[in-house]
């Protein structure tokens, strides 16, 4: 069975084609040929290329023509523009009608071959290494956790270790990485999955519940209390309990907590019933604790009784690796919801969605490829599907109102100048001139201080 990636090359010099096939085939690419844009179309039409290299002038049927054509064919191909003409204009009309990149003559055989890997690696999702690495072996549950970055592998790899264990364990990370899918692979992977998993958010319940919620209480204990109530500690006997958002909890509610953590036994609230349990205890917050005991906000002692083994979940943008696979998980769930057989991205879309920076972590992409679905009237989700205008850099269009780069100042110059532009025309609105230039705050943030003008 043959593995290799198709590369289909298209241009009217035969010599230059000739050159072309001879270097791409020693990279281990497959190469196919077409001598003109109309060639190219019905190769398109017949045939699965994972990219397509193409020459923007030919005698017949231009690059721009047939770019057109194979886009409606088949968006989710690659498409890289060669051209002899440094003119920007033809590379922003390639670039408009869905090209993934260009180069311009002579090419420049490292920045080609590093163009070609990035577009491909963008369009297609290579096998997932189903071990990830030995030590992970068959009998882990990863609870449908995606992911082979390496990230993700040394997390995965840390979670089989603890989860056997009776240790207390503390996630970390930003909101929306999946610290509760975490808590979960835990729970699943210890001796205790065959017992009760009992969630719950201390910050979605008030002072006054969350005793109630945690330890129980009896009858009459408060009004409204008409019948005795079992907490989730005393639901979790033999399992375990995760407390997400830990550091929200008062510190009233702390001090009963270490003590539930110490003797492993509760008090139902009116009540004098000592009870036993027997839970593990899984916490989690998206808080720097340490910062919260300097403020008084948090117990010292809390801390070190939950830190017996800490797990720092990653953003999403120190895992991008795993963006492609993750879109695409999601991807096949809204479709199969929603009953649109979507096929996947093109790769702008791809691009967008690399690139972006997710404050929201995971469930900001699970939420962007929702919409996507919902909104997508084609066979590919399209970077018009996209809820963000912009990813990490400018696009092109953002540089200048007009979309057009002038050819004897550098791409740098270009946007820095057109960022103080906006920034002026906004009267220092950093939120607006972000708005307006298609970026995040952060990106901004970021460039204005490389600038230099910006604290």
């Amino acid at each position: 069975m043959n593995n290799k990636n198709s590369v289909l090359i298209v241009d009217d010099d035969q010599a230059h084609r000739t050159m072309l096939r001879t270097l791409i085939s020693g990279w281990g690419y497959d190469i196919d040929e077409a001598n003109d844009g109309s060639t190219a179309i019905e190769k398109a039409r017949n045939q699965a290329f994972d990219l397509i290299l193409m020459d923007i002038r030919m005698i017949k049927v231009s690059g721009l023509e047939a770019l057109s054509e194979i886009k409606v064919i088949n968006p989710a191909i690659p498409v890289i523009i060669m051209t002899a003409y440094s003119s920007v204009d033809s590379a922003v009309k390639a670039l408009k009608q869905g090209a993934y990149d260009y180069l311009t003559k002579p090419l420049d055989f490292d920045e080609l071959r590093l163009t070609m890997v990035r577009a491909m690696d963008h369009t297609q999702l290579r096998e997932e290494n189903r071990l990830l690495r030995e030590n992970l072996n068959r009998q882990f549950d990863r609870q449908n956790i995606i992911g082979r970055s390496q990230p993700m592998v040394r997390l995965l790899e840390t979670v089989a270790q603890v989860a056997p264990s009776e240790a207390t364990v503390l996630i970390t990370g930003d909101s929306g990485t999946g610290k509760e899918m975490i808590a979960g692979v835990i729970h699943y992977n210890s001796p205790r999955k065959d017992n009760p998993f009992i969630k719950i958010n201390c910050a979605a319940i008030t002072e006054t519940l969350l005793e109630s919620e945690l330890f129980g209480h009896e009858k009459g204990a408060f009004t409204g209390a008409y019948r005795r109530k079992e907490g989730k500690f005393r639901l979790a006997h033999r399992g375990s309990i995760f407390l997400d958002e830990i550091s929200e909890m008062s510190l009233a509610m702390q001090v009963k907590l270490l003590r539930v953590l110490q003797e492993r036994e509760i008090t139902r609230v009116g009540g004098e019933e000592v009870i036993r349990v027997d839970v593990r205890v899984i916490a989690a917050t998206n808080k720097d604790l340490l910062q919260e005991i300097e403020m008084g906000q948090f117990r010292e002692d809390l801390y070190y009784r939950l830190n017996v083994v800490t797990l720092k979940m990653p953003g999403l943008q120190e895992r991008t690796e795993d963006i492609p696979l993750l879109a695409q998980h999601f991807l096949k769930i809204f479709s199969d919801k929603n009953n649109k057989p979507i096929k996947g991205f093109t790769p702008q879309a791809m691009d967008r969605l690399l690139k972006y920076e997710w404050p929201g972590n995971v469930r900001e992409l699970m939420n962007v490829i929702e919409r996507g679905v919902v909104l997508s009237q084609a066979d590919y989700i399209g970077e018009e599907d996209l809820p963000f205008k912009a990813d990490d850099g400018l696009s092109v269009t953002a540089l200048s109102p007009k979309g057009i780069m002038p050819a004897d100042l550098p791409l740098e110059e270009v946007e820095k100048a057109t960022i103080l532009k906006t920034l002026e025309s906004t009267q220092g609105n950093k939120s607006e001139a972000a708005r307006r230039l298609g970026i995040t705050r952060k990106t901004l943030h970021k460039k204005l201080k490389a600038y230099g003008v910006m604290p």
